[in-house]
């Protein structure tokens, strides 16, 4: 199997699921934070990363009764990025 979009995250929540029911089924939205660590100059530098992360039906369930703040979780799946524009143009 190949896999275009294909993305494999491993991080902490930084806050309680928000999850939901929707005419399409449950829905679980969270962010997840991923870190870095690296030496610049002879000093240890972190980097982390917040990623937005939605799950539909059943993924929503278990994220319902299983995941909570600081929980560490493993996500595999594909990256969508979205934005949108405001009022003024300000994305």
């Amino acid at each position: 199997m190949e896999f275009k979009n294909h993305v494999q995250l491993v991080g902490r929540l930084g806050s309680d699921p928000i999850v939901r029911e929707t005419k399409n089924g449950k829905v679980a939205r969270f962010s997840i934070a991923t870190n870095e660590q690296y030496s610049e100059n002879g000093q240890v530098k972190n980097n982390t990363q917040w990623h937005n992360i939605v799950a539909w039906r059943s993924t929503a369930d278990v994220v319902e009764r299983f995941v909570k703040k600081g929980t560490q979780v493993y996500i595999e799946g594909r990256i969508r990025t979205r934005s949108w524009d405001d009022q003024n143009g300000n994305k």
